[in-house]
């Protein structure tokens, strides 16, 4: 559980890389999402813009340097015992370089057509779908469970 006071939403990044239909993903370590694949990503940093975080973020965990990101929209996960996140949610198209060293877990790339394969959280297959159909994303849980 987080130290964050009851009720205030952790604020964090979710930065998408992006080559075409392939997306660079974090088969993770360490909880949150053990062993699942994902974007990388994480808590902003007092006063840190949520681009900056996500600027920052893609550059410590995977070396690679973005000079900018997409802003493609905001991720709102609530728990009553897990998590309480509000993320935004970044996009960069990079060129397909060779996986790099990551701390967090090991980064590989995976095509839109094999996420629904792997052992990912259920929230993220929303966030890949809107990013290949190049849409703005805005989603609540309620949203999710009336989509198949």
């Amino acid at each position: 559980m987080s130290n964050v006071p009851f009720g205030i939403k952790t604020a964090a990044t979710i930065c998408v890389l992006k080559n075409g239909d392939d997306f660079l993903l974090l088969k993770r370590l360490k909880e949150p999402n053990k062993d699942l694949y994902t974007p990388i990503g994480g808590k902003l940093d007092p006063f840190e813009t949520p681009q900056a975080g996500a600027i920052s973020e893609t550059l410590e965990e995977t070396g690679i340097k973005v000079r900018t990101m997409e802003f493609c929209g905001i991720l709102t996960e609530t728990s009553p015992t897990k998590y309480n996140w509000i993320s935004y949610v970044y996009l960069a198209e990079i060129d397909k370089v060779s996986p790099p060293h990551c701390n967090e877990g090991t980064l590989e790339w995976l095509s839109f057509g094999q996420i629904l394969d792997i052992p990912t959280p259920k929230t993220d297959w929303f966030i890949y779908k809107f990013l290949v159909n190049k849409e703005n994303l805005y989603l609540t849980p309620n949203m999710m469970k009336t989509w198949k």
